[in-house]
């Protein structure tokens, strides 16, 4: 009789990391950003991070995810008129929050564009 309750033990113990490496394995990470700009700085950081909120959501919506722990994260700016910024177009100092990092410049047509940049946990 207790070799019976030993092949259940082990059987519990197998069932249970099973279900412990599908959770993990399932977990994951990814980087979203949101780009906005504005007639100042002010208005284009705001914008900008709305525009991450939007993608952040938009993301879990579309892939089923429930809560994600959301951590700043530098993005790569994404300009609207031009391939790259060069540095001498940064408007310093970038705005980090808990919720993201945002990066600002020069802009083309408006006078400052910004990319809030994130990263989400599941």
């Amino acid at each position: 009789m207790g070799s019976y309750w030993r092949v259940y033990a082990l059987a519990f113990v197998a069932a249970g990391f099973c279900l412990a490496y599908s959770a993990t394995a399932q977990a994951g990470c990814v980087g979203l950003s949101g780009t906005a700009d504005g007639v100042d700085k002010k208005t284009a950081v705001a914008r900008s991070q709305n525009a991450l909120r939007d993608a952040i959501a938009e993301y879990k919506a579309a892939k089923r995810i429930g809560s994600v722990s959301i951590t700043p994260m530098r993005a790569k700016p994404q300009p609207y008129w031009r391939d790259s910024v060069s540095p001498s177009l940064y408007q310093k100092p970038d705005v980090v929050t808990s919720q993201g990092h945002t990066i600002c410049w020069s802009g083309v047509v408006s006078p400052t564009v910004c990319t809030s940049g994130a990263k989400i946990c599941w």
